[in-house]
């Protein structure tokens, strides 16, 4: 029978710094935070009082995640509606419910992975970048018929500048045809992945 290893005991002191003991090293929140990533098991304590400190050094980490650009997880009006749990009667249910829900989404994560790699392939996001660079031929042809007083005339392969012939009616329609071929096959394979 295999036993669980205890948590890491990490140190905060009276200036803020956090003390790893099993590694006798300073560390940061962000190490703290790869911690947690890595699934890594520890508890903060207060190194004079002895007190445990854990939760408030992982909301902390999660404050600092929150403060950076594209990193923000936790929508505003979420944030005012946990607030306003604060001394509630449904305050004892809310932590159950959040964390029953955070197990549920993590459960389910790799089966979205594996659904999203299955429907679109392993190069999905080469895909999706594909598209989105044809998007912007069309747009640069579309934005080339709307201003007439705009030379025709791009670089060639060598360097020198030569003028174009007018975009072909036909090839455009059919790169159009088959965009919204590409467009309508995503949604069908959207749909069965919200159908499972």
């Amino acid at each position: 029978m295999t036993t669980k290893e205890p948590p890491i005991v990490i140190k905060k002191y009276a200036n803020r710094r956090l003390y790893h003991t099993g590694t006798s090293t300073y560390v940061t929140l962000e190490d703290l935070a790869a911690m947690v990533k890595r699934g890594d098991e520890f508890a903060v304590f207060d190194a004079k009082s002895g007190e445990e400190i854990t939760r408030s050094v992982l909301a902390q980490i999660i404050f600092d995640q929150e403060g950076k650009d594209g990193q923000n997880l936790l929508p505003i009006n979420f944030l005012r509606q946990l607030i306003s749990y604060y001394g509630d009667s449904m305050q004892a249910f809310v932590p159950t419910y959040l964390e029953h829900s955070i197990k549920m989404l993590t459960e389910n994560q790799a089966k979205f992975r594996d659904q999203f790699a299955s429907a679109f392939g392993k190069d999905a996001f080469g895909m999706m970048e594909e598209m989105g660079q044809k998007n912007m031929e069309m747009f640069r042809e579309a934005f080339a018929m709307f201003t007439p007083f705009t030379k025709m005339a791009t670089p060639s392969a060598s360097g020198h500048t030569e003028k174009s012939a007018p975009a072909n009616e036909v090839t455009r329609s059919d790169d159009l045809a088959a965009l919204k071929q590409q467009i309508v096959e995503m949604q069908k394979k959207l749909d069965q992945m919200g159908g499972n």
